[in-house]
Protein backbone atom coordinates (compact mmCIF):
# COMPACT_ATOMS: atom_id res chain seq x y z
CA UNK A 1 0.00 0.00 0.00
CA UNK A 2 1.06 3.63 -0.37
CA UNK A 3 2.17 5.72 2.59
CA UNK A 4 -1.25 7.41 2.97
CA UNK A 5 -3.01 4.06 3.19
CA UNK A 6 -0.35 2.83 5.64
CA UNK A 7 -0.93 5.88 7.83
CA UNK A 8 -4.67 5.24 7.93
CA UNK A 9 -4.13 1.58 8.75
CA UNK A 10 -1.79 2.47 11.64
CA UNK A 11 -4.34 4.99 12.96
CA UNK A 12 -7.07 2.33 12.72
CA UNK A 13 -4.84 -0.21 14.47
CA UNK A 14 -4.09 2.23 17.29
CA UNK A 15 -7.78 3.01 17.68
CA UNK A 16 -8.62 -0.71 17.82
CA UNK A 17 -5.86 -1.46 20.34
CA UNK A 18 -6.94 1.36 22.64
CA UNK A 19 -10.66 0.54 22.50
CA UNK A 20 -12.09 -0.70 25.84
CA UNK A 21 -15.26 -2.38 27.01
CA UNK A 22 -17.62 -1.12 29.70
CA UNK A 23 -15.38 -2.53 32.44
CA UNK A 24 -12.28 -0.71 31.19
CA UNK A 25 -10.65 -3.78 29.64
CA UNK A 26 -9.05 -3.61 26.21
CA UNK A 27 -11.27 -5.16 23.53
CA UNK A 28 -8.13 -6.68 22.04
CA UNK A 29 -6.07 -8.10 24.94
CA UNK A 30 -2.50 -6.73 25.04
CA UNK A 31 -1.12 -10.19 24.30
CA UNK A 32 -3.00 -10.09 20.96
CA UNK A 33 -1.96 -6.54 20.10
CA UNK A 34 0.62 -7.31 17.48
CA UNK A 35 3.42 -4.81 16.80
CA UNK A 36 3.11 -3.08 13.43
CA UNK A 37 6.05 -3.78 11.11
CA UNK A 38 6.40 -1.27 8.27
CA UNK A 39 8.60 -2.50 5.44
CA UNK A 40 9.50 -0.16 2.62
CA UNK A 41 12.26 1.73 0.81
CA UNK A 42 14.28 4.38 2.70
CA UNK A 43 13.08 7.97 2.65
CA UNK A 44 9.50 7.12 1.67
CA UNK A 45 7.97 8.69 4.82
CA UNK A 46 7.67 5.88 7.36
CA UNK A 47 8.91 8.03 10.26
CA UNK A 48 6.77 11.02 9.34
CA UNK A 49 3.51 9.12 9.33
CA UNK A 50 4.22 8.01 12.91
CA UNK A 51 4.59 11.67 13.90
CA UNK A 52 1.38 12.54 12.07
CA UNK A 53 -0.63 9.70 13.63
CA UNK A 54 0.57 10.67 17.12
CA UNK A 55 -0.30 14.33 16.53
CA UNK A 56 -3.71 13.62 15.03
CA UNK A 57 -4.77 11.06 17.66
CA UNK A 58 -3.35 12.93 20.66
CA UNK A 59 -1.12 10.12 21.95
CA UNK A 60 2.54 10.20 22.90
CA UNK A 61 5.40 9.27 20.58
CA UNK A 62 8.82 7.90 21.49
CA UNK A 63 11.04 7.24 18.48
CA UNK A 64 14.38 5.49 18.28
CA UNK A 65 16.68 4.51 15.45
CA UNK A 66 17.60 1.14 16.85
CA UNK A 67 20.93 0.85 15.00
CA UNK A 68 22.26 3.59 17.28
CA UNK A 69 21.92 1.34 20.31
CA UNK A 70 24.08 -1.29 21.93
CA UNK A 71 22.71 -4.29 23.76
CA UNK A 72 23.26 -2.53 27.10
CA UNK A 73 21.45 0.70 26.21
CA UNK A 74 18.50 -1.13 24.68
CA UNK A 75 18.14 -3.93 27.21
CA UNK A 76 19.61 -2.44 30.37
CA UNK A 77 22.58 -3.35 32.54
CA UNK A 78 22.69 -6.59 34.58
CA UNK A 79 23.02 -6.58 38.37
CA UNK A 80 22.93 -9.31 41.02
CA UNK A 81 19.89 -9.63 43.25
CA UNK A 82 19.53 -12.01 46.22
CA UNK A 83 16.42 -14.23 46.11
CA UNK A 84 15.21 -17.00 48.38
CA UNK A 85 13.72 -20.17 46.87
CA UNK A 86 12.65 -23.11 49.03
CA UNK A 87 14.37 -21.63 52.06
CA UNK A 88 17.70 -21.32 50.26
CA UNK A 89 19.23 -18.01 49.07
CA UNK A 90 20.39 -17.63 45.46
CA UNK A 91 22.10 -14.91 43.43
CA UNK A 92 19.86 -13.92 40.48
CA UNK A 93 20.66 -11.69 37.52
CA UNK A 94 18.26 -8.77 37.10
CA UNK A 95 18.40 -5.84 34.65
CA UNK A 96 18.10 -2.12 35.08
CA UNK A 97 15.35 -0.53 33.02
CA UNK A 98 16.37 -0.11 29.38
CA UNK A 99 16.94 3.38 28.03
CA UNK A 100 14.12 2.85 25.53
CA UNK A 101 11.51 1.84 28.10
CA UNK A 102 12.72 4.54 30.48
CA UNK A 103 12.02 7.10 27.74
CA UNK A 104 8.44 5.84 27.51
CA UNK A 105 7.88 6.22 31.25
CA UNK A 106 9.62 9.61 31.24
CA UNK A 107 7.30 10.90 28.51
CA UNK A 108 4.28 9.61 30.40
CA UNK A 109 5.42 11.47 33.50
CA UNK A 110 6.19 14.73 31.68
CA UNK A 111 3.02 14.86 29.58
CA UNK A 112 0.46 12.89 31.56
CA UNK A 113 -0.24 10.79 28.47
CA UNK A 114 -0.79 7.13 29.35
CA UNK A 115 -1.01 5.85 25.77
CA UNK A 116 1.21 6.23 22.77
CA UNK A 117 3.43 4.80 20.04
CA UNK A 118 6.93 3.42 20.52
CA UNK A 119 8.56 3.63 17.10
CA UNK A 120 11.73 1.64 16.40
CA UNK A 121 13.32 2.50 13.05
CA UNK A 122 15.70 0.27 11.07
CA UNK A 123 14.57 -2.70 13.12
CA UNK A 124 16.06 -5.26 10.74
CA UNK A 125 19.51 -3.66 10.74
CA UNK A 126 20.40 -4.23 14.40
CA UNK A 127 23.76 -5.65 15.45
CA UNK A 128 24.25 -9.38 15.91
CA UNK A 129 24.36 -9.06 19.70
CA UNK A 130 21.18 -6.97 19.86
CA UNK A 131 19.12 -8.95 17.35
CA UNK A 132 17.87 -11.62 19.83
CA UNK A 133 16.77 -8.94 22.29
CA UNK A 134 14.83 -7.07 19.58
CA UNK A 135 13.10 -10.25 18.46
CA UNK A 136 12.17 -10.91 22.09
CA UNK A 137 10.77 -7.39 22.35
CA UNK A 138 8.64 -7.76 19.23
CA UNK A 139 7.32 -11.10 20.45
CA UNK A 140 6.90 -10.44 24.19
CA UNK A 141 7.06 -6.61 24.53
CA UNK A 142 9.81 -6.94 27.15
CA UNK A 143 13.44 -5.91 27.44
CA UNK A 144 15.12 -8.12 30.00
CA UNK A 145 12.63 -8.28 32.86
CA UNK A 146 11.02 -4.92 32.03
CA UNK A 147 7.74 -4.69 30.11
CA UNK A 148 6.33 -1.96 27.89
CA UNK A 149 3.30 -0.44 29.65
CA UNK A 150 -0.16 -1.29 28.34
CA UNK A 151 -1.69 1.25 25.97
CA UNK A 152 1.46 1.58 23.89
CA UNK A 153 1.61 0.42 20.30
CA UNK A 154 4.95 -0.93 19.10
CA UNK A 155 5.60 0.22 15.55
CA UNK A 156 8.80 -0.80 13.81
CA UNK A 157 10.17 0.01 10.37
CA UNK A 158 12.71 -1.67 8.17
CA UNK A 159 14.13 -1.60 4.66
CA UNK A 160 13.98 -4.47 2.17
CA UNK A 161 17.36 -6.17 1.53
CA UNK A 162 17.73 -4.61 -1.94
CA UNK A 163 18.15 -1.21 -0.28
CA UNK A 164 20.41 -2.17 2.60
CA UNK A 165 23.09 -4.87 2.72
CA UNK A 166 23.06 -5.07 6.52
CA UNK A 167 19.43 -6.14 6.91
CA UNK A 168 18.51 -9.35 8.71
CA UNK A 169 15.64 -11.59 7.73
CA UNK A 170 12.97 -12.20 10.36
CA UNK A 171 12.14 -15.81 11.07
CA UNK A 172 8.62 -17.20 10.75
CA UNK A 173 8.14 -17.20 14.53
CA UNK A 174 8.67 -13.43 14.64
CA UNK A 175 6.72 -12.64 11.49
CA UNK A 176 3.78 -14.62 12.86
CA UNK A 177 3.64 -12.23 15.80
CA UNK A 178 3.66 -8.90 13.95
CA UNK A 179 1.24 -7.02 11.73
CA UNK A 180 3.26 -6.46 8.56
CA UNK A 181 2.53 -3.56 6.21
CA UNK A 182 4.54 -3.25 2.99
CA UNK A 183 4.83 0.34 1.79
CA UNK A 184 5.65 1.52 -1.74
CA UNK A 185 6.42 4.97 -3.06
CA UNK A 186 3.54 6.86 -4.70
CA UNK A 187 4.08 10.28 -6.25
CA UNK A 188 0.38 11.24 -6.30
CA UNK A 189 0.12 10.70 -2.54
CA UNK A 190 3.39 12.54 -1.91
CA UNK A 191 2.26 15.46 -4.07
CA UNK A 192 -0.88 15.84 -1.97
CA UNK A 193 1.33 15.91 1.12
CA UNK A 194 3.76 18.34 -0.52
CA UNK A 195 0.99 20.80 -1.36
CA UNK A 196 -0.35 20.65 2.21
CA UNK A 197 3.12 21.20 3.67
CA UNK A 198 3.90 24.07 1.31
CA UNK A 199 6.94 22.51 -0.33
CA UNK A 200 8.83 24.63 -2.82
CA UNK A 201 6.97 25.10 -6.10
CA UNK A 202 10.02 24.21 -8.21
CA UNK A 203 10.26 20.78 -6.59
CA UNK A 204 6.55 20.02 -7.01
CA UNK A 205 6.29 21.27 -10.60
CA UNK A 206 9.53 19.53 -11.65
CA UNK A 207 8.34 16.18 -10.31
CA UNK A 208 4.96 16.75 -11.92
CA UNK A 209 6.79 16.82 -15.24
CA UNK A 210 9.42 14.19 -14.39
CA UNK A 211 7.49 11.77 -12.18
CA UNK A 212 9.99 9.03 -12.96
CA UNK A 213 12.62 10.97 -10.97
CA UNK A 214 10.57 11.13 -7.78
CA UNK A 215 12.02 7.94 -6.32
CA UNK A 216 14.96 6.09 -7.82
CA UNK A 217 17.64 3.84 -6.38
CA UNK A 218 20.35 2.68 -8.76
CA UNK A 219 23.64 0.80 -8.50
CA UNK A 220 26.71 2.16 -10.23
CA UNK A 221 30.47 1.79 -10.19
CA UNK A 222 30.53 4.56 -7.55
CA UNK A 223 28.03 2.72 -5.35
CA UNK A 224 24.33 3.23 -4.64
CA UNK A 225 22.86 6.43 -6.10
CA UNK A 226 19.39 7.59 -5.18
CA UNK A 227 16.65 10.19 -5.16
CA UNK A 228 14.06 9.81 -2.39
CA UNK A 229 10.96 11.56 -1.05
CA UNK A 230 12.95 12.59 2.03
CA UNK A 231 15.65 14.09 -0.16
CA UNK A 232 13.16 16.17 -2.16
CA UNK A 233 11.47 17.48 0.99
CA UNK A 234 14.74 18.42 2.68
CA UNK A 235 15.95 20.10 -0.53
CA UNK A 236 12.68 22.04 -0.64
CA UNK A 237 13.27 23.39 2.87
CA UNK A 238 16.76 24.50 1.87
CA UNK A 239 15.55 26.16 -1.35
CA UNK A 240 13.02 28.23 0.58
CA UNK A 241 15.57 29.44 3.11
CA UNK A 242 18.23 30.08 0.44
CA UNK A 243 15.77 32.26 -1.46
CA UNK A 244 14.99 34.20 1.72
CA UNK A 245 18.71 34.77 2.29
CA UNK A 246 19.41 35.59 -1.36
CA UNK A 247 21.67 32.56 -1.82
CA UNK A 248 21.99 30.56 -5.04
CA UNK A 249 21.26 26.85 -5.25
CA UNK A 250 23.62 25.28 -7.80
CA UNK A 251 24.13 21.72 -9.02
CA UNK A 252 26.53 20.87 -6.21
CA UNK A 253 24.01 21.93 -3.57
CA UNK A 254 21.21 19.94 -5.22
CA UNK A 255 23.52 16.93 -5.40
CA UNK A 256 23.95 17.01 -1.63
CA UNK A 257 20.29 16.02 -1.29
CA UNK A 258 19.47 14.25 -4.57
CA UNK A 259 22.30 11.78 -4.72
CA UNK A 260 21.62 10.55 -8.23
CA UNK A 261 23.86 12.78 -10.38
CA UNK A 262 21.83 12.88 -13.59
CA UNK A 263 18.61 13.68 -11.67
CA UNK A 264 20.38 16.33 -9.57
CA UNK A 265 21.80 17.88 -12.74
CA UNK A 266 18.42 17.80 -14.45
CA UNK A 267 16.66 19.46 -11.51
CA UNK A 268 19.38 22.12 -11.18
CA UNK A 269 18.86 23.00 -14.84
CA UNK A 270 15.10 23.08 -14.33
CA UNK A 271 15.50 25.32 -11.28
CA UNK A 272 17.35 27.87 -13.39
CA UNK A 273 14.52 27.79 -15.95
CA UNK A 274 11.92 28.02 -13.17
CA UNK A 275 13.51 31.19 -11.80
CA UNK A 276 13.89 32.49 -15.34
CA UNK A 277 10.19 31.91 -16.11
CA UNK A 278 9.26 33.82 -12.97
CA UNK A 279 11.00 36.89 -14.40
CA UNK A 280 10.13 36.41 -18.07
CA UNK A 281 6.42 35.92 -17.47
CA UNK A 282 6.19 38.47 -14.64
CA UNK A 283 4.22 36.23 -12.30
CA UNK A 284 3.78 39.06 -9.78
CA UNK A 285 2.20 41.23 -12.49
CA UNK A 286 -0.15 38.42 -13.50
CA UNK A 287 -1.41 38.01 -9.94
CA UNK A 288 -1.89 41.79 -9.70
CA UNK A 289 -3.92 41.71 -12.93
CA UNK A 290 -1.36 43.84 -14.78
CA UNK A 291 0.08 41.47 -17.39
CA UNK A 292 1.09 42.62 -20.87
CA UNK A 293 -0.30 41.22 -24.16
CA UNK A 294 3.17 39.94 -25.08
CA UNK A 295 3.15 37.72 -21.99
CA UNK A 296 -0.04 36.06 -23.24
CA UNK A 297 1.38 35.52 -26.73
CA UNK A 298 4.68 34.12 -25.44
CA UNK A 299 3.06 31.63 -23.07
CA UNK A 300 0.49 30.55 -25.66
CA UNK A 301 3.33 29.67 -28.06
CA UNK A 302 5.56 28.06 -25.42
CA UNK A 303 6.24 24.28 -25.18
CA UNK A 304 3.88 22.36 -22.93
CA UNK A 305 6.53 21.80 -20.22
CA UNK A 306 7.07 25.55 -20.06
CA UNK A 307 3.33 26.12 -19.72
CA UNK A 308 3.23 23.62 -16.85
CA UNK A 309 6.12 25.40 -15.13
CA UNK A 310 4.40 28.79 -15.34
CA UNK A 311 1.16 27.31 -14.00
CA UNK A 312 3.26 25.74 -11.26
CA UNK A 313 4.58 29.19 -10.37
CA UNK A 314 1.05 30.59 -10.22
CA UNK A 315 -0.21 27.67 -8.16
CA UNK A 316 2.70 27.95 -5.74
CA UNK A 317 2.03 31.65 -5.13
CA UNK A 318 -1.71 31.07 -4.78
CA UNK A 319 -1.08 28.23 -2.34
CA UNK A 320 1.16 30.50 -0.24
CA UNK A 321 -1.50 33.20 -0.18
CA UNK A 322 -4.26 30.71 0.70
CA UNK A 323 -2.06 29.16 3.42
CA UNK A 324 -1.45 32.58 4.98
CA UNK A 325 -5.19 33.28 4.91
CA UNK A 326 -5.82 29.94 6.58
CA UNK A 327 -3.19 30.68 9.23
CA UNK A 328 -4.73 34.08 10.01
CA UNK A 329 -8.18 32.50 10.11
CA UNK A 330 -7.01 29.86 12.60
CA UNK A 331 -5.24 32.54 14.67
CA UNK A 332 -8.43 34.61 14.86
CA UNK A 333 -10.40 31.55 15.98
CA UNK A 334 -7.89 30.79 18.75
CA UNK A 335 -7.70 34.41 19.89
CA UNK A 336 -11.49 34.63 19.91
CA UNK A 337 -11.61 31.62 22.24
CA UNK A 338 -8.93 33.22 24.44
CA UNK A 339 -10.87 36.49 24.59
CA UNK A 340 -13.98 34.60 25.67
CA UNK A 341 -11.96 33.20 28.60
CA UNK A 342 -10.59 36.71 29.24
CA UNK A 343 -14.10 38.18 29.41
CA UNK A 344 -15.30 35.46 31.81
CA UNK A 345 -12.29 35.98 34.10
CA UNK A 346 -12.86 39.73 34.18
CA UNK A 347 -16.49 39.16 35.10
CA UNK A 348 -15.23 37.04 38.02
CA UNK A 349 -13.23 40.02 39.28
CA UNK A 350 -9.73 39.04 38.16
CA UNK A 351 -7.15 41.63 37.09
CA UNK A 352 -6.80 42.07 33.27
CA UNK A 353 -3.01 41.85 32.96
CA UNK A 354 -2.86 38.83 35.27
CA UNK A 355 -5.58 37.06 33.29
CA UNK A 356 -3.67 37.50 30.04
CA UNK A 357 -0.48 36.24 31.68
CA UNK A 358 -2.37 33.17 32.94
CA UNK A 359 -3.82 32.52 29.49
CA UNK A 360 -0.39 32.83 27.85
CA UNK A 361 1.22 30.62 30.49
CA UNK A 362 -1.41 27.92 29.98
CA UNK A 363 -0.80 27.92 26.26
CA UNK A 364 2.98 27.82 26.74
CA UNK A 365 2.56 24.77 28.98
CA UNK A 366 0.30 23.08 26.40
CA UNK A 367 2.86 23.83 23.70
CA UNK A 368 5.62 22.26 25.78
CA UNK A 369 3.51 19.17 26.51
CA UNK A 370 2.77 18.72 22.82
CA UNK A 371 6.46 19.14 21.98
CA UNK A 372 7.49 16.66 24.67
CA UNK A 373 4.89 14.18 23.42
CA UNK A 374 6.20 14.36 19.86
CA UNK A 375 2.86 15.71 18.65
CA UNK A 376 3.96 19.07 17.30
CA UNK A 377 4.53 19.68 13.62
CA UNK A 378 5.91 22.95 12.29
CA UNK A 379 2.63 24.61 11.26
CA UNK A 380 0.88 23.84 14.55
CA UNK A 381 3.88 25.09 16.51
CA UNK A 382 3.98 28.34 14.53
CA UNK A 383 0.27 28.93 15.12
CA UNK A 384 0.56 28.23 18.86
CA UNK A 385 3.57 30.53 19.23
CA UNK A 386 1.82 33.31 17.30
CA UNK A 387 -1.19 33.09 19.62
CA UNK A 388 1.05 33.23 22.69
CA UNK A 389 2.91 36.24 21.28
CA UNK A 390 -0.39 38.05 20.65
CA UNK A 391 -1.62 37.46 24.21
CA UNK A 392 1.69 38.63 25.64
CA UNK A 393 1.52 41.71 23.42
CA UNK A 394 -1.99 42.51 24.67
CA UNK A 395 -0.74 42.23 28.25
CA UNK A 396 2.23 44.56 27.64
CA UNK A 397 0.00 47.14 26.00
CA UNK A 398 -2.48 47.06 28.87
CA UNK A 399 0.35 47.75 31.31
CA UNK A 400 1.87 50.48 29.13
CA UNK A 401 -1.48 52.22 28.78
CA UNK A 402 -2.35 51.70 32.49
CA UNK A 403 -5.62 49.95 31.66
CA UNK A 404 -6.37 48.13 34.92
CA UNK A 405 -10.14 48.62 34.96
CA UNK A 406 -12.05 45.66 33.50
CA UNK A 407 -14.35 47.47 31.09
CA UNK A 408 -11.60 49.65 29.62
CA UNK A 409 -9.25 46.66 29.34
CA UNK A 410 -11.90 44.59 27.58
CA UNK A 411 -12.61 47.39 25.11
CA UNK A 412 -8.91 47.80 24.35
CA UNK A 413 -8.28 44.08 23.86
CA UNK A 414 -11.38 43.80 21.71
CA UNK A 415 -10.03 46.61 19.52
CA UNK A 416 -6.62 44.96 19.15
CA UNK A 417 -8.31 41.70 18.26
CA UNK A 418 -10.43 43.59 15.73
CA UNK A 419 -7.22 44.63 13.99
CA UNK A 420 -6.31 40.94 13.62
CA UNK A 421 -9.73 40.25 12.10
CA UNK A 422 -9.25 43.12 9.65
CA UNK A 423 -5.86 41.74 8.63
CA UNK A 424 -7.48 38.37 8.03
CA UNK A 425 -10.15 40.00 5.85
CA UNK A 426 -7.52 41.96 3.91
CA UNK A 427 -5.47 38.80 3.36
CA UNK A 428 -8.54 36.92 2.14
CA UNK A 429 -9.50 39.78 -0.20
CA UNK A 430 -5.98 39.87 -1.66
CA UNK A 431 -5.93 36.12 -2.17
CA UNK A 432 -9.34 36.21 -3.85
CA UNK A 433 -8.14 38.93 -6.23
CA UNK A 434 -4.99 36.99 -7.10
CA UNK A 435 -7.08 33.90 -7.82
CA UNK A 436 -9.43 35.88 -10.07
CA UNK A 437 -6.50 37.45 -11.92
CA UNK A 438 -4.84 34.06 -12.45
CA UNK A 439 -8.04 32.68 -13.98
CA UNK A 440 -8.49 35.75 -16.18
CA UNK A 441 -4.91 35.48 -17.46
CA UNK A 442 -5.16 31.75 -18.19
CA UNK A 443 -8.54 32.17 -19.90
CA UNK A 444 -7.11 34.89 -22.13
CA UNK A 445 -4.05 32.75 -22.86
CA UNK A 446 -5.55 29.27 -23.32
CA UNK A 447 -9.29 29.77 -23.73
CA UNK A 448 -11.02 26.58 -22.59
CA UNK A 449 -7.99 24.39 -23.27
CA UNK A 450 -6.60 21.51 -21.26
CA UNK A 451 -4.39 23.93 -19.32
CA UNK A 452 -7.49 25.29 -17.55
CA UNK A 453 -8.55 21.75 -16.73
CA UNK A 454 -5.15 21.09 -15.13
CA UNK A 455 -5.28 24.37 -13.23
CA UNK A 456 -8.73 23.66 -11.77
CA UNK A 457 -7.66 20.11 -10.89
CA UNK A 458 -4.58 21.37 -9.03
CA UNK A 459 -6.60 23.97 -7.12
CA UNK A 460 -9.03 21.24 -6.07
CA UNK A 461 -6.23 18.92 -4.97
CA UNK A 462 -4.38 21.61 -3.00
CA UNK A 463 -5.28 21.50 0.71
CA UNK A 464 -5.01 25.27 1.21
CA UNK A 465 -6.45 26.41 -2.13
CA UNK A 466 -9.45 24.06 -1.87
CA UNK A 467 -10.03 25.28 1.72
CA UNK A 468 -9.87 28.91 0.58
CA UNK A 469 -12.32 28.39 -2.28
CA UNK A 470 -14.72 26.56 0.00
CA UNK A 471 -14.57 29.38 2.58
CA UNK A 472 -14.44 32.45 0.34
CA UNK A 473 -15.60 31.25 -3.08
CA UNK A 474 -14.31 31.93 -6.59
CA UNK A 475 -16.78 32.36 -9.46
CA UNK A 476 -14.26 31.42 -12.15
CA UNK A 477 -13.34 28.22 -10.33
CA UNK A 478 -16.96 27.13 -9.92
CA UNK A 479 -17.70 27.94 -13.54
CA UNK A 480 -14.82 25.90 -14.88
CA UNK A 481 -15.46 23.12 -12.39
CA UNK A 482 -19.07 22.81 -13.61
CA UNK A 483 -17.86 22.70 -17.20
CA UNK A 484 -15.33 20.03 -16.27
CA UNK A 485 -18.00 17.94 -14.54
CA UNK A 486 -20.33 18.42 -17.52
CA UNK A 487 -17.58 17.28 -19.91
CA UNK A 488 -16.95 14.23 -17.73
CA UNK A 489 -20.66 13.39 -17.72
CA UNK A 490 -20.84 13.73 -21.49
CA UNK A 491 -17.79 11.51 -21.87
CA UNK A 492 -19.30 8.84 -19.60
CA UNK A 493 -22.61 8.92 -21.45
CA UNK A 494 -20.84 8.58 -24.82
CA UNK A 495 -18.83 5.66 -23.49
CA UNK A 496 -21.98 3.97 -22.16
CA UNK A 497 -23.76 4.45 -25.51
CA UNK A 498 -20.79 3.02 -27.40
CA UNK A 499 -20.60 0.06 -25.02
CA UNK A 500 -24.37 -0.58 -25.35
CA UNK A 501 -24.18 -0.46 -29.15
CA UNK A 502 -21.25 -2.85 -29.11
CA UNK A 503 -23.19 -5.27 -26.91
CA UNK A 504 -26.22 -5.05 -29.26
CA UNK A 505 -23.99 -5.73 -32.26
CA UNK A 506 -22.51 -8.81 -30.56
CA UNK A 507 -26.04 -10.15 -29.86
CA UNK A 508 -27.00 -9.52 -33.50
CA UNK A 509 -23.87 -11.30 -34.75
CA UNK A 510 -24.66 -14.26 -32.53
Amino acid sequence: MNIKQAKQEIANTLKAYLAKDGLGNYLIPPVRQRPVLLMGPPGVGKTQIMEQVAAETGVGLVAYTITHHTRQSAVGLPFIEKRTFGGEEFSVTEYTMSEILASVYSLMEKTGLEEGILFLDEINCVSETLAPMMLQFLQCKTFGNQRLPEGWLIAAAGNPPEYNRSVRDFDVVTLDRVKRIDVVEDFAVWKEYARAKGLHGAVVSYLDIKKENFYRVESSAEGIQFATARGWEDLSELLTVYETLGLRTDREVVGQYIQLPRVARDFANYLELYNKYRKIYHVDDILRGAWQPITVRELRAAPFDEKLSVMGLLLSRLSEAARETRRRDALCERLHAALTEFKEALAAGEKPAEVLETLAAGRRAALKRARDAGQLEKQRQTLAQTEINALEDYRRRLIQESLAESEAAMAAVRGWFGAEVEQRAAQAKGTREELDHAFAFLEETFGQGQELVLFVTELTAGADTSWFIEQFGCDAYFRHNRELLFDDSQRRIREEIIAAKAAEQEETDD
